[in-house]
């Protein structure tokens, strides 16, 4: 399993419900997740407008701050296979899925470490977004 940092790991979970809401697109397809700075990158056909970043931290934060609880809970594959998008899950993750819920926010499957409660995280900051081949990017960090 990747070594992750459970509050940027968490905070990625924030954003990709975020940018679903914000957007309707689907959750990052790609992300790299690290402890001082990480990025996610989702199919998307432009740039964020400097309006869009502002409301997109402002979202995210406001989440992070409702102090929401983290819980993790378990479906059988074939259950979870008819629920979730299971393509970034690894080939040997068995015949139980591990499903993340970040309080009634956001729930997905995953593998990784996740903080307790939202108020752990810290506050979220964008570094940049770019987008390039119809790909967006987005950089960002988390202080504490």
């Amino acid at each position: 399993m990747k070594s992750y940092d459970p509050q940027m790991h968490t905070c990625e979970h924030i954003l990709n419900q975020t940018m679903t809401r914000m957007f309707g697109c689907e959750r990052s397809f790609s992300s790299h997740i690290e402890k001082k700075k990480s990025k996610c990158d989702y199919h998307f056909t432009r740039p964020l407008n400097p309006h869009e970043e502002i409301e997109l931290v402002s979202r995210v934060n406001e989440v992070i701050g409702q102090d929401l609880e983290v819980k993790e809970h378990f479906l059988n594959l074939a259950d979870a296979t008819k629920k979730y998008n299971l393509s970034r899950l690894p080939e040997d993750a068995g015949d139980e899925v591990r499903v993340v819920t970040v309080g009634d926010y956001d729930a997905c499957p995953c593998i990784g470490p996740h903080v307790s409660k939202t108020s752990e995280i810290g506050t979220f900051q964008l570094i940049s977004s770019s987008c390039e081949n119809d790909i967006l990017r987005i950089r960002f960090k988390l202080v504490k």
